[in-house]
């Protein structure tokens, strides 16, 4: 089932998005730079047309690293312009300098050394340059009317249906792994861990899509995030805490199920309560599954803030530019305006 949008009353201004590459830029923001000592040399590449396993695949043959010495604070898109990261485990700057650029590598910059190694995460987020082209004529008054709304009550946090594979359907492999023991020990645990986490994410979008009318509404028995640390508390009286959320100080998490992760009660509790009841399973049998599985789960706010946004329209062509925080997809805000199947 399609996800609803936050803005539905207001019509998409369609388009297409990626006719070329540098139609989809992204630039990782740094959560630190290297502190000038340590084994672990940390670069900045710009790439084009090359995912981040590709390129972490191409430098450890060229610069003689194993790929586990490679670190990445997150994934980039292979269809895009991308900057970002990574720590290299005992390389030299001489060793890098083997990797040549190319029409797929674009710039190489080291940066210096540090104690550790680039983790998932480990970045302050991404600003996005998106070209959507040939919109519709009606966009000079519905970009600023959709815009408006994600400014002020959040962007909704719905992972993006790259996570589900080109089928749309990788959860329900993850469902399946999580009570078959022999096909899960026939996989690898990164590759079994993207099943399991397609399927967290297929419970979190059905969780959030439910959710949608009060994004940005916290109530009694929700865990709610701290949106400048994103520290977790459960809410005992809602009112007490409207004036918060209202400032996007605070925002409702959904679950994403593991072996100690806190499930909401009341209202949040009971939608939770019915989204895994529907996929024929209950809490209980989540929590059991992620024991055997070995992953803790946590919660993840059901919006994010719209940073530093621009945008202009020139002609039939829309240019866009923001800031989002880590583990949020440009897609949601895209499907917001677009409102096209393929954005979900």
């Amino acid at each position: 089932m399609p996800l609803p949008y936050l803005t539905a009353t207001v019509p998409g201004i369609g388009g297409r998005l990626r006719t070329e590459p540098e139609d989809f830029q992204v630039d990782e923001r740094p959560l630190y730079l290297p502190s000038g000592e340590g084994e672990h040399l940390y670069i900045k590449v710009t790439k084009r047309l090359l995912s981040t396993p590709d390129l972490v695949r191409r430098i450890s043959s060229t610069v003689g690293v194993k790929t586990k010495g490679v670190g990445t604070a997150g994934l980039k898109d292979a269809r895009a312009v991308t900057t970002q990261m990574l720590s290299l485990h005992a390389v030299t700057p001489e060793r890098v300098a083997r990797l040549k650029l190319s029409d797929q590598i674009l710039a190489i910059e080291v940066l210096g050394r540090h104690g550790n190694r680039l983790r998932p995460g480990h970045h302050a987020g991404n600003r996005f340059r998106l070209v959507i082209r040939d919109v519709a004529s009606h966009a000079k008054e519905t970009v600023p009317t959709v815009l408006g709304v994600l400014l002020r009550r959040g962007v909704p946090n719905f992972f993006g249906p790259q996570r589900q594979g080109k089928s749309g359907e990788n959860y329900h492999v993850g469902a399946g792994l999580l009570t078959d023991s022999s096909k899960r020990a026939q996989m690898s645990r990164s590759k079994r861990m993207w099943y399991l986490n397609s399927f967290q994410s297929h419970l979190f979008n059905q969780i959030l899509g439910r959710r949608l009318e009060h994004l940005d509404c916290v109530w009694a028995g929700d865990w709610a995030m701290k949106m400048d640390n994103g520290a977790c508390f459960l809410v005992e009286d809602a009112q007490q805490e409207k004036a918060r959320a209202d400032r996007f100080e605070i925002s409702p998490t959904g679950v994403l199920f593991g072996s100690r992760v806190s499930w909401a009660t009341g209202q949040a509790g009971e939608i939770e309560q019915a989204v895994i009841t529907e996929q024929g399973s209950t809490p209980e049998a989540l929590i059991q599954s992620a024991k055997a599985c070995g992953f803790r789960g946590e919660r993840r706010s059901l919006r994010v803030p719209l940073g530093e946004l621009e945008w202009s329209l020139d002609g039939s062509i829309l240019t866009l530019s923001f800031v989002l925080p880590p583990g949020a997809y440009a897609t949601s805000v895209l499907r917001e305006l677009m409102k096209i199947p393929e954005l979900g």
